[in-house]
């Protein structure tokens, strides 16, 4: 949303843009698990259509359970799920580390979503995981069309090499389609929650936003 508002106002008030874990592309050549609902699509399989029209808006957890689940099939067991569980196992119990408390905190937080607005999800689905509208410069809002090119403030664009969520094609194909002269693409040795919760985002990610943004904020 905040690339979408970068770029139909170019002129301002967006001074400096963060993208953290940014989904562009969502038909890349290596589009990840949850990619594979563009694949659907071309053959028909799933209809948000039948889902909202089932649900009125679309209950959290069909929306999050989906996600996880995609996700957790093609990422290794100590980056899933079970080897989150078997991490705090080993240090809840055998190693009386005191992190349990964040962990149990990020599982609350993503455990913790909303219903999501349904017109607000048959669009999603539509304009952009299957006809890739963003990417093209084919998507429009209130009768303006986006384009990407217009972006013209500094961006700081960040993934994570481990990021299942947001792979890497979807939101290194960014730098390719702004306008921006000053624009950095960050990547971390983090997955998608990594990024903001984790040694690495205590370490590197926000110590990198804190001096990419400094200079740029006077």
């Amino acid at each position: 949303m905040s690339a979408m508002y970068a770029s139909l106002f170019p002129q301002g008030p967006t001074k400096n843009l963060v993208l953290l874990a940014t989904p562009i592309d969502f038909a890349p050549e290596a589009p990840g698990p949850l990619g594979l609902w563009t694949l659907a699509f071309r053959k028909g399989y799933f209809d948000p259509d039948s889902l909202v029209e089932t649900f009125g808006n679309v209950p959290a957890d069909r929306v999050g359970r989906f996600i996880e689940g995609a996700a957790g099939t093609t990422r290794p067991i100590s980056s899933s799920y079970i080897g989150a569980y078997a991490t705090w196992w080993w240090e809840r119990i055998l190693m009386r580390d005191k992190s349990v408390e964040a962990f149990l905190a990020a599982c609350k937080w993503v455990d913790e979503g909303v219903p999501f607005p349904g017109e607000a999800f048959r669009q999603w689905i539509r304009n952009f995981y299957q006809k890739n509208k963003l990417v093209k410069g084919e998507l429009e809002l209130r009768g303006r069309r986006v384009d990407l090119s217009n972006i013209r403030c500094p961006v700081l664009n960040i993934a994570g090499s481990k990021d299942f969520i947001c792979p890497l094609p979807q939101a290194e194909v960014t730098m390719n389609l702004i306008g921006s002269q000053d624009k950095k693409f960050l990547v971390l040795d983090a997955g998608h929650l990594g990024l903001m919760a984790s040694p690495v985002a205590k370490e590197e990610l926000w110590p990198s936003v804190r001096y990419w943004l400094e200079p740029r904020s006077r």
